[in-house]
C-alpha cells in the first residue's frame, strides 16, 4: 500500500532535508555564521603581528626603547585579536547550540509525525525498535551534519583562503604553494571520504540499525523467552549480528585511519614545503626572520585547521549516511495520507456504507473483497463471524481508513472516508481491538486517552460501568498506577476491561468491538456483556466475534468466508435454516468448547 524509496541519501538529499531547519530561524543562524566568519577573519590575521613582533625585535639591541615600542604595539595587537577571537568564537557557538537544540527536537517530533502518517502495512512490516533508532540515529546525524558544516568545513575554509592569500600578497612562492597542498589535502580527503569509507558507513549503519531492532525485539518479548527458558538461545543469535556489526564498524574504523595517516603525510608536505621556499627566501635576502615567524605561525594555523577539515569531511559524511533513514521517511510516498483539501469528520447517526468495495493487500494477487456491498444503519448492531481470513478485522480497517480500498467508497454519514482528515474520522469511532495495547502510563491516563479533558469522576465511572474500578481500587496507586510496557503489569482481562472503559469515555456514535470479551473470565463476561448492551444503545456497533455466544443480541449477523458476505440474519433465523454456514460454526463451536 506504499511506494517505497531506496533507504539512501546523497549530498543533496541530506542538504535539502536540512535545509528545511535551517531556513526556519534563518536570522538566528546568519547571525551565529556572521560571528563565525569574523572570529575566523581575526584569528587568520594575528600571524601578521606575530612577525612584526619578530622584526622588531631583531632590528634592535637591547636597551632599544624604539624596537621595545615596536614590540609592545604588536604584542597588544595579538592580544586584543585574542579577546576578540574568543567572544565572537564563543558567541557564535551560544547562538548555534541554541538553534540545533530548537532543530533536533523539530525533526524528532516530525518524524514521529510522518510516521505516524505511514499505513498499517508498513508498521506491520516495521521493527518498532529500529524505527526508533533511526528517528534518534537521524536527528543526531543533522546535528553532526550541522557542526560539521558550519562550525568545522566554513571556518577551516575561510582560514585556509586567508592564510594563503596572506602569504601570496607577501611571500608569492610560500602562498601559491601552500594554496595548492591546501586544495590538494581537500581533495583527498573528498575522494577518499565518498568513494571509500561512504559505503563502510553505510553498511555500519545498515548493521547498527539491525542490532537495535534485534534489542528491541528480544527486550519487548522478555515475558515470551522466560517462559521457554530461551536466553541463551536469543544472547547467541544477538551476538551473532553483533559480531558481523563489529567487523564491519572495525573496517570502517581501520580505513579511516589508514585515511588519517595518508592526509597526515600531506601536512607533513606541506610544512617542509613552506619551510623550505621561506629559507630559500631568507637565503637570497627576500625573507626577514619575522617572515620566518610569520610562516611560521601561518603554518601551525592552518595544520589545525587542515586536519579538522579533514575529520569534518569525514564526519560530513557519517552524518549523510545516518540521515539516510529519515530523509527516505520525509520523502516517502504514503498513499494513506489526507487528500488535499481534507475536511474534518462530520459525526451524523452512524450511517455506515460500503459501495462495490474492492480491496486487496497485495497488487497483482487476487482481491480479497471485489464488489462488496453492505449498508449499516444507524444504531444497528450488527456482528461479523466466521473463520480467521474471511475479511471481518479488514473490514473494520477499511471503515477507520486504516486501508484504502483499490476500489469502491467507503461512507460514513454519506462521508467517503478519503475526503476526511484520518484524525478527525477515527476520534469519531470507538475501538475496543481483541489485544488491547496499553501505554506506559497510568491507568487513569490510559482511560482518558480518547477523552483527555476528562474528570476523575467520569474516569471512575467508565471503569465502573466496564467492571474494572475494583480491581483498580486494590492496586498499590490506585488509578494512579502505571500498568508497564503494552501495559505488562495488568492480566489480558485487566487490560481488556481498561479498553472498554476507554471506550466507554469516548462516547462515540460508532463503536467497534473486535473480539472485546475474548480475553475474560465467564464471570466478568457476563458483568460486561450488561455494560456493553448499555454502551451499544443508540449506536451503530460492530462486533467481530469469534465466540458465537457474544452475538446473539446482534440486529444482525453478517457470516462472511473468502471476502463475502455468504448469510446474514439474527441468531434465532440462521440457525433456524438447517445446513446453513452459521448453524455449522456454532455447531462446532459448542462440540470444541
Amino acid at each position: 500500500m506504499t511506494k517505497d524509496t531506496k533507504d539512501t541519501a546523497t549530498y543533496r538529499d541530506a542538504l535539502a532535508f536540512a535545509w528545511r531547519y535551517w531556513a526556519r530561524r534563518p536570522g538566528l543562524i546568519a547571525t551565529s555564521l556572521a560571528m563565525m566568519v569574523a572570529a575566523t577573519a581575526v584569528d587568520a590575521v594575528w600571524p601578521l603581528f606575530t612577525g612584526g613582533l619578530v622584526d622588531a625585535l631583531a632590528s634592535g639591541a637591547p636597551g632599544d626603547a624604539q624596537a621595545l615600542r615596536a614590540a609592545v604595539g604588536n604584542l597588544a595587537v595579538i592580544l586584543g585579536l585574542g579577546v576578540v577571537y574568543h567572544v565572537l568564537h564563543k558567541g557564535s557557538f551560544i547562538l548555534f547550540g541554541r538553534y540545533q537544540a530548537k532543530n533536533i527536537a523539530l525533526i524528532q517530533r516530525d518524524m514521529l509525525r510522518t510516521v505516524h502518517g505511514f499505513s498499517t502495512q508498513w508498521h506491520a512490516d516495521a521493527f518498532a525498535g529500529a524505527t526508533v533508532r533511526k528517528i534518534t540515529r537521524g536527528a543526531w546525524a543533522f546535528d553532526m551534519l550541522s557542526d560539521n558544516l558550519f562550525l568545522g568545513i566554513l571556518p577551516a575554509a575561510v582560514a585556509m583562503v586567508g592564510v594563503s592569500g596572506m602569504l601570496i600578497v607577501l611571500m608569492p612562492p610560500v602562498g601559491v604553494f601552500t594554496a595548492a597542498m591546501c586544495a590538494v589535502y581537500i581533495t583527498l580527503n573528498v575522494w577518499i571520504t565518498v568513494r571509500i569509507t561512504r559505503p563502510l558507513h553505510d553498511a555500519s549503519a545498515a548493521g547498527d540499525t539491525r542490532l537495535g531492532a534485534r534489542l528491541a525485539d528480544v527486550v519487548t518479548g522478555n515475558a515470551i523467552v522466560k517462559a521457554f527458558g530461551t536466553e541463551a538461545r536469543e544472547e547467541a543469535r544477538y551476538d551473532r549480528l553483533a559480531r558481523a556489526w563489529h567487523l564491519r564498524a572495525q573496517k570502517a574504523w581501520n580505513t579511516n585511519d589508514a585515511w588519517q595517516f595518508a592526509t597526515a603525510m600531506v601536512r607533513e608536505t606541506m610544512i617542509g614545503g613552506m619551510f623550505a621556499i621561506t629559507l630559500w627566501l631568507w637565503w637570497r635576502g627576500q625573507a626577514t626572520p619575522g617572515d620566518i615567524a610569520l610562516v611560521l605561525t601561518a603554518f601551525f594555523m592552518i595544520a589545525a585547521r587542515i586536519w579538522h577539515i579533514g575529520q569534518n569531511i569525514a564526519d560530513l559524511q557519517k552524518a549523510v549516511s545516518e540521515m539516510a533513514d529519515i530523509v527516505a521517511f520525509h520523502r516517502r510516498a504514503e498513499l494513506m495520507a489526507d487528500a488535499p483539501g481534507a475536511v474534518p469528520f462530520r459525526p451524523g447517526a452512524g450511517e455506515i456504507r460500503l459501495e462495490c468495495v474492492r480491496f486487496g493487500y497485495l497488487e497483482g494477487r487476487e482481491p480479497l473483497f471485489d464488489g462488496l456491498d453492505l449498508a449499516i444503519r444507524p444504531g444497528e448492531k450488527v456482528a461479523l463471524v466466521g473463520r480467521s481470513g474471511s475479511g471481518k478485522t479488514t473490514l473494520i480497517k477499511l471503515i477507520q481508513r486504516l486501508y484504502d480500498v483499490n476500489g469502491g467508497a467507503v461512507r460514513i454519514d454519506s462521508q467517503d472516508v478519503r475526503d476526511v482528515t484520518q484524525a478527525s474520522l477515527r476520534a469519531a469511532i470507538a475501538l475496543v481491538p481483541q489485544e488491547p495495547a496499553l501505554f506506559h502510563r497510568s491507568i487513569a491516563a490510559n482511560i482518558a486517552y480518547g477523552r483527555p479533558g476528562a474528570s476523575r469522576a467520569q474516569v471512575v465511572e467508565a471503569a465502573k460501568k466496564a467492571h474494572a474500578h475494583a480491581f483498580i481500587e486494590r492496586l498499590p496507586q490506585g488509578y494512579a498506577t502505571l500498568v508497564g510496557e503494552r501495559g505488562v503489569k495488568l492480566s489480558g482481562g485487566e487490560r481488556q476491561r481498561v479498553a472498554i472503559a476507554r471506550a466507554i469515555l469516548a462516547d462515540c456514535r460508532i463503536l467497534i468491538l473486535d473480539e472485546a470479551t475474548s480475553s475474560l473470565d465467564s464471570v466478568s463476561e457476563g458483568h460486561i456483556q450488561a455494560a456493553l448492551e448499555a454502551l451499544m444503545s443508540g449506536r451503530t456497533c460492530i462486533t467481530v466475534a469469534h465466540r458465537l455466544s457474544t452475538v446473539r443480541a446482534a440486529d444482525r449477523i453478517l457470516v462472511m468466508d473468502r471476502g463475502r458476505v455468504v448469510e446474514e440474519g439474527t441468531h434465532v433465523d440462521l440457525l433456524a435454516h438447517t445446513g446453513s454456514a452459521y448453524a455449522a460454526l456454532h455447531t462446532a463451536q459448542a462440540f470444541y468448547g
